[in-house]
């Protein structure tokens, strides 16, 4: 009922704006309807979560081990183990879930919404929230929300190949029963409208069928698969070399189950079950620290990406620029004239090159230009305030200065509109005056506009537009460009009739050029600031726009790109050459100008075939296919349509271009977190393996029972590990070149990093140990203690040289990260704990420690610290 008194309403309008649901009407839908979404797999529940930790192989040996131990009478040190692994499944549990809640909001983040009408007013809502009944405002590259009927559009067309296979777009008839039908997930690809909903979430044809997914899947990224495959081969070599040392011990004396318990315990600690989980929780955090700068990231992957990006193609209006185009020169009979006011005010006049202000009635060029500009636009302004496309937007402000833009609306009523479009480079209306008159109203691209002109309004007369009338105008332009103006120019003709089926190739031509009106976007300060970023840090920036080369070129200038002995490439220009001349001409190009979206597929082509890593902005329709090619695609979340928005891997929400160099940064930091990590816990896990290899390879007692090494897995692997994964940058990370999107995650020497300090840190402790034991007359406890309190010391001063793979310990700074220094207090206060409290000592075997111990345990986890400082 309530989607049949929308559609009887359809016409009770505010001035020309369809009025929609109330409110409180969408509130009472939502409830009865439900929300607009299809129904979602099902979700692991946390208690899976948790019970999943304990279906690692490993584990469940060491549980099997521990159940062996409480039967042969060890229930003590049974306990203490199965204590320490319950621990430790709750550690992996709360990574895994707060990872799964981290990628919940990426999904929550990235979901569609739709703009609606309710109250009289348009809005922007999720567009779960959309009801039967809901009028929604549909616009050339918008998905369509739900099912619903087109009920007002102007040259509506529909892609449907989701639905039906078919690739070429449906034609759309407003309230035409077989031609007015819009279906969810479907992607409007021309024209304009209104549209009613009908069905909503699973009573629509999508929900029917049942065939979509949800917008963001859970991905893991080419790095996880790597550390995945290598996780895999260190398990293989662990439980190999956990294996020997097993062997080994049984071989020298030691009973089979405390070696089988020392083994499994030992291969729990090196074995990096939890490197996944972790690089998946530093991603997320990632992606949560980018979303802060305004960069939403809608896939994982793109994360890793980042850091390899070396060539970023930015458009330039948005972006670059401020876009708050403000109509600064207007050219007309053969003089200039100025525009003063900034942004949207209205305040402003029209002065001559004398600097006196004019009388725009005088001017009937003018007059007729600035009529043509308010109706030849879909710029609303409503109470004070202007809404639209930035150009538009200046076009309207630049009409209400002359006092123009009411009196144009009251006098003409547009009867048919042929939208602007990349290809065109225009955009027309047809309109009926109060009288009768009929007329075509055009405004676009001077170059385009200019060659469609037969004649030209002078003082308000008609006349011929001769050759040197064309050259006079585009040498204009040409200045106009020169002063970093965007230029556009307007043109209008008389028609007899309105026809049935208009045509803009019919229609389009033997214009009246009317004149021109230059607008300036001011570069951001920002964007020249992040600029200079990219150029130090080995990424090369990129403008492509549709404007004017030397339009280009003057912003170009004002951002400071480089550009010694580069010129400029035109549209046309790529169109003249075959791939491979466009692969040899792209590495002296930095600014690309009069660029359709076709081009910009062909020029993310060419540098991805030179081997570059390319980040692409795009905001349009026919942006998509570049954007999907990109390594990169970056839709912008103001202007943007939805379609750009889902070919996209990466959304700014603000258009800026200085979020993608912070989003680059950040990709770098969490790179770079990601391999201190890597090498922080491998290191560690090879000390201990190494520690405990050659005791049991040289008949030597065992270093640490197996209490001792759990204890050492959980209180090292855990918090300064994850600390490390947060940690500040180095302040020369933008001053690297990028990283190759192909090299080892061991590369760059970080593999021998690994092996020499896991060694020092193993050869270490067994010296503490042996040392200790032959101090105190064979005291295998007590060595034991000094072995346990040794490597646990060297490990937390080894996440600290952790920090940097360019700089030693004293030169990163030991506070700089304070969640580090936090959890390195914790955990060490928790070994003094362990070894002081009478009761803690007996169940993990420890004895005190005095002056003279510490001493030692000091001196020899200091030797790995010491080394890695001058070498």
């Amino acid at each position: 009922m309530q989607v049949i008194r929308a559609l009887n309403n359809k016409n009770n309008r505010s001035g020309d704006f369809i009025k929609g649901l109330t409110q409180d009407e969408a509130k009472k839908l939502l409830e009865q309807y439900g929300p607009n979404e299809l129904i979602k797999g099902e979700k692991t529940s946390a208690v899976a979560l948790f019970f999943n930790q304990f279906k690692d192989f490993i584990v469940a040996v060491l549980l099997i081990a521990t159940v062996v131990s409480f039967i042969l009478g060890e229930k003590v040190d049974a306990i203490a183990i199965f204590i320490i692994i319950i621990i430790n499944a709750i550690l992996g549990f709360v990574q895994e879930y707060r990872t799964e809640k981290s990628l919940e909001a990426l999904k929550e983040m990235s979901a569609p919404h739709a703009k609606v009408v309710r109250d009289g007013k348009q809005m922007d809502i999720p567009a779960r929230e959309l009801v039967p009944g809901d009028i929604v405002v549909l616009e050339a590259g918008v998905i369509i929300p739900a099912d619903g009927m087109l009920i007002e559009g102007v040259n509506v067309q529909a892609d449907e190949s989701i639905l039906t296979g078919e690739s070429v777009p449906v034609d759309k008839m407003a309230n035409v029963k077989g031609k007015s039908d819009l279906y969810m997930g479907t992607v409007l690809t021309s024209g304009r409208g209104y549209g009613l909903i009908t069905s909503t979430g699973m009573q629509t044809e999508m929900g029917h069928i049942a065939n979509m997914l949800e917008s963001v899947e859970k991905e893991i990224t080419p790095l996880q698969q790597r550390l995945q495959k290598i996780g895999k081969q260190l398990v293989i070599i662990s439980l190999i070399m956990c294996g020997l040392i097993v062997l080994a011990g049984i071989l020298h004396g030691e009973t089979v189950h405390k070696m089988v318990l020392s083994g499994i315990s030992l291969a729990v600690a090196a074995i990096p079950e939890g490197l996944p989980a972790v690089v998946t929780v530093s991603l997320a955090i990632g992606v949560q620290r980018m979303l802060k700068r305004n960069a939403l990231i809608r896939k994982l992957p793109v994360v890793e990406t980042l850091g390899c990006t070396d060539i970023i193609c930015s458009d330039k209006t948005g972006t670059l620029t401020e876009n708050k185009m403000t109509v600064k020169k207007i050219y007309i009979d053969d003089s200039t004239i100025d525009v003063t006011g900034i942004g949207h005010e209205t305040s402003g006049s029209f002065v001559d090159k004398d600097g006196l202000d004019i009388e725009i009635k005088r001017y009937p060029s003018l007059n007729m230009l600035l009529n043509v500009g308010a109706i030849c636009n879909n710029a609303k302004y409503e109470d004070g305030i202007v809404s639209g496309d930035p150009t538009e937007t200046a076009i309207l402000i630049a009409s209400k200065k002359g006092n123009i833009y009411e009196s144009a609306v009251a006098k003409f009523f547009r009867v048919h509109e042929f939208p602007f479009d990349s290809n065109r480079k225009r955009m027309s209306v047809i309109c009926r005056d109060r009288k009768g008159g009929i007329y075509l109203f055009v405004k676009g691209a001077p170059d385009k506009i200019i060659d469609l002109c037969k004649q030209r309004m002078h003082k308000g007369s008609e006349k011929n537009l001769t050759y040197m009338d064309k050259k006079r105008i585009m040498h204009v332009n040409e200045m106009m460009a020169n002063d970093a103006l965007r230029v556009l120019a307007f043109a209008y003709k008389r028609l007899d009739i309105i026809p049935k089926r208009p045509n803009p190739d019919m229609l389009e031509k033997d214009l009246v050029f009317l004149g021109l009106e230059g607008m300036i976007d001011p570069p951001r300060p920002e964007a020249i600031e992040a600029i200079k970023d990219c150029y130090k840090a080995g990424i090369r920036p990129v403008m492509i726009t549709g404007d004017h080369k030397i339009t280009a070129m003057a912003v170009a200038r004002e951002l400071n790109f480089q550009m010694q002995n580069q010129g400029v490439l035109t549209g046309d220009d790529i169109e003249a050459m075959d791939d491979d001349k466009l692969m040899e001409k792209i590495e002296e190009v930095s600014v690309f100008a009069r660029v359709k979206p076709k081009h910009k597929l062909r020029i993310v082509q060419a540098f991805k075939r030179k081997g570059h890593i390319v980040a692409m902005t795009g905001d349009g329709v026919n942006d998509a296919p570049a954007l999907k090619e990109a390594n990169i695609g970056i839709a912008m979340g103001k202007m943007g349509t939805d379609v750009a928005k889902e070919a996209s891997s990466m959304i700014l929400l603000d258009d800026n271009f200085a979020t993608i160099v912070a989003a680059v940064k950040e990709g770098r930091i969490i790179y770079d977190n990601i391999r201190k990590f890597i090498r922080y816990l491998l290191a560690c896990n090879l000390g201990e393996m190494i520690l405990m290899g050659i005791a049991a390879f040289f008949a030597m007692p065992i270093p640490l029972v197996p209490i001792q090494i759990l204890w050492i897995n959980l209180v090292t692997d855990g918090l300064p590990a994850l600390a490390l994964g947060v940690d500040p940058p180095d302040d020369d990370i933008m001053k690297r070149l990028p990283r190759e999107s192909q090299e080892s995650i061991f590369s760059r020497g970080l593999g021998l990093e690994i092996l020499l300090s896991g060694l020092l840190i193993g050869i270490s402790c067994l010296a503490c140990f042996m040392l200790s034991l032959n101090l105190t007359s064979g005291d295998i406890e007590k060595a034991q203690t000094m072995a346990f309190a040794t490597i646990i010391v060297a490990e937390l001063l080894y996440a600290f040289e952790s920090r940097s793979e360019y700089k030693n310990a004293y030169e990163a700074g030991f506070f700089e990260n304070k969640y580090l220094v936090l959890s390195t207090i914790i955990s060490f206060l928790l070994m003094i704990v362990v070894i002081y409290n009478p009761f803690l000592s007996s169940i993990l075997k420890t004895e005190p420690l005095n002056w003279a111990d510490w001493f030692l345990v000091m001196g020899f986890s200091m030797v790995g610290f010491v080394i890695n400082s001058v070498r």
